[in-house]
This record gives structure tokens, C-alpha cells and sequence, in this order.
């Protein structure tokens, strides 16, 4: 729950700033000259793309939770039995002990969702965000591409 109030307010903060910037820009192009609107549409382009980048990134999330919840309803979700430091952190080696074990697994089942989410999982663990958030697109991907069953 604190995670997501975190994203919340981080996303208001953007949110606000990005209005305030565009509406920089919208006054840049109002002024009429050449240079000022030149100006006015490079300030304008920086929220855009701040708020395109939002959005894709707000629904990763949201589909990443919603595949937790499916994997938790399911009674998936990895079981953490990681060794910790005592300053409370993820001990390397036996992060790297765990993703041995996830990526056999998603060898073992390449076209399963659930097998790639719990690499993600361990990638993360693990600190390799780049290949944790690849592994998690390839996870919402295979779900998405999933046949629905009939009930």
C-alpha cells in the first residue's frame, strides 16, 4: 500500500509540473513571435513525452499487480527464501542461488506466463531492474496473449 501512495503522489507531482511547464509554452506560443513559438513547441514536447512515458509506465504496473493477484489467487507467487543481510538486504548469493532456479524453470516452460513472472521477480531480487522489467513485459504479453477459457 505504501508503494502505491508513493506512485500516486510522484505521479501528482508530475502530473502538476507537466501542467505547469505546458502552460509555459502555450504563453511562449501566445507571445506570436518566431523564436517564442519555436520555444513555445520544445517546452510543449517535454510534457508530452513526460506524460506519454507516465501513462506506459502506470499501465505496466497496474498489469503487472493485476498478474500478482491472478498469481497469488493461484497460489504462485515465488515464496520469498532469500537470505538476508542484518541491515535487512537481499543477500547476492543467495539471489543468484534463486534465479538459477527461475530461469530453469522458464527454460523448462518458455511460453508460460507464470514462469516469467517469478523470473522477473528474481531479476529483481537479484537488482538487474532492466532485465526484471523485460521479463515482466514478457510475462503481461504471454498473459495477454493467453486463450480465454469459458467458465
Amino acid at each position: 500500500m505504501r508503494a502505491k501512495l508513493s506512485y500516486a503522489i510522484t505521479a501528482a507531482v508530475l502530473v502538476f509540473y507537466f501542467v505547469l511547464v505546458g502552460s509555459r509554452g502555450v504563453m511562449l506560443i501566445q507571445s506570436g513571435t518566431l523564436l517564442t513559438v519555436t520555444f513555445g513547441v520544445a517546452v510543449l514536447i517535454l510534457p508530452v513525452i513526460g506524460l506519454w512515458f507516465l501513462w506506459k509506465n502506470t499501465q505496466f504496473a497496474r498489469k503487472a499487480n493485476q498478474l500478482a493477484a491472478e498469481l497469488d489467487s493461484e497460489g504462485g507467487l515465488p515464496v520469498d527464501e532469500l537470505k538476508r543481510t542484518p541491515s535487512g538486504r537481499i543477500d547476492r548469493a543467495s539471489a543468484d542461488e534463486v534465479f538459477a532456479k527461475r530461469k530453469a524453470e522458464t527454460e523448462a516452460a518458455p511460453d508460460d506466463w507464470r514462469s516469467w513472472f517469478r523470473l522477473a521477480v528474481a531479476y529483481h531480487d537479484a537488482r538487474d531492474t532492466p532485465r526484471a522489467r523485460k521479463a515482466m513485459q514478457r510475462a503481461i504479453a504471454l498473459h495477454d496473449d493467453k486463450p480465454v477459457q469459458a467458465a
